[in-house]
């Protein structure tokens, strides 16, 4: 008798035992559970409202997965592309249970897009993602922040402004001073080009004719083929030659100018430079800078150094769009960071 209270008692005890999971394999039975959550019916899509200085408008984000300790928004470049630019994320964030938000800022495709200058500006972007972050009730023990090109400018003032919200921040292939980067473009990338294209580039730009579609032919098969996107065109990704085509120009050429060698024209981020900020971030920092960038890869290796918690993650087979042409270092780099920072290893 006392033999079978023995043994009923061990089997209940391997039983509850094998009731109960770690919070790794908890999360990772509930990542793609949205039951709980108040945007199953949409998908995990939601309109955000925000306030502007001349109204109210909506902008368009999707949350895909759980996780209650890794919360990653993604912030899109451009200014005025869109999230699809980071739709490869979806071939490597679910297998790790990351959480991640696709957000279309406004005046971007999926977002309103009221047409007014005033509302282009790094302090209303800001305040923008702050609305974003408190509507998807994120905080700084769960809430990642990776901004990708402009995406980067815009991650780097949000940290400037409110690091205090974050749990980790990634600047992708962008550097902290619009001047430095028109200085690479002119002293470095440009002089590596066919002497004669670079010849022809420049003639456009001095006489002003962007519209002219030469200019833009040129750019795109002698530089962005080598320094934004390293497939022939022909084999861009569908999701970027989407995210393209819903480029907004307006967005696009009042702040950055009309085209990604450097940024000409009286563009609005033309002088912009936070170089002598970055050493009062303290929040964990992932700077990602590849070889074939349009962005200087050295540059951002100095920004791991120059914020006071930082490492470089070099991809040497990525341009300006790692996240596709050199998907073996980019994902792996930013994931390990992720994880390191959630486990107290960074």
């Amino acid at each position: 008798m006392k033999i079978i209270k023995i043994s009923v008692l061990l089997i209940g005890v391997l039983l509850c035992s094998g009731c109960k999971q770690n919070p790794e394999e908890k999360i990772k039975a509930n990542y793609l559970d949205y039951s709980k959550r108040d945007d199953q019916f949409t998908g995990g899509i939601k309109m955000i409202p925000i306030s502007t200085p001349i109204g109210k408008f909506k902008v368009w984000t999707k949350t895909v997965g759980n996780n209650p300790k890794i919360k990653v928004l993604l912030l899109h470049g451009g200014p005025g592309l869109t999230h699809e630019c980071f739709e490869s994320f979806d071939g490597y964030f679910p297998q790790e249970s990351i959480e991640y938000i696709y957000y279309d800022q406004l005046g971007s495709y999926y977002s309103d897009q009221p047409d007014d200058n005033r509302l282009w500006s790094n302090e209303r972007f800001v305040e923008e993602v702050e609305q974003v972050r408190k509507a998807l009730k994120l905080d700084n023990t769960n809430f990642y922040l990776l901004g990708q090109s402009w995406g980067g400018i815009l991650a780097m003032e949000y940290a400037l402004k409110y690091q205090k919200n974050l749990k980790g921040l990634i600047i992708s292939n962008m550097m902290a001073s619009a001047p430095a980067y028109n200085k690479y473009a002119e002293q470095v990338l440009g002089p590596q080009m066919n002497p004669k294209i670079f010849s022809q580039i420049k003639e456009f730009e001095k006489n002003k004719d962007y519209a002219n579609p030469k200019y833009m032919d040129l750019l795109m098969n002698f530089y962005y083929t080598e320094h934004i996107l390293r497939f022939p065109v022909a084999q861009w990704p569908e999701s970027i030659n989407r995210a393209f085509k819903h480029l907004n120009p307006k967005v696009y050429v009042f702040m950055q100018g009309p085209s990604e060698f450097g940024i000409t024209g009286d563009a609005l981020l033309k002088n912009w430079d936070i170089t002598s900020k970055l050493k009062t971030l303290t929040v964990p920092t992932l700077a990602i800078g590849s070889k074939y960038d349009t962005m200087d890869p050295e540059h951002m290796k100095w920004i791991s150094k120059e914020v006071k918690n930082g490492r470089f993650l070099f991809c040497p087979n990525g341009s300006h769009l790692s996240q596709y042409d050199d998907q073996k270092h980019y994902f792996p780099g930013i994931i390990q960071f992720l994880h390191d920072v959630d486990n107290g290893n960074f």
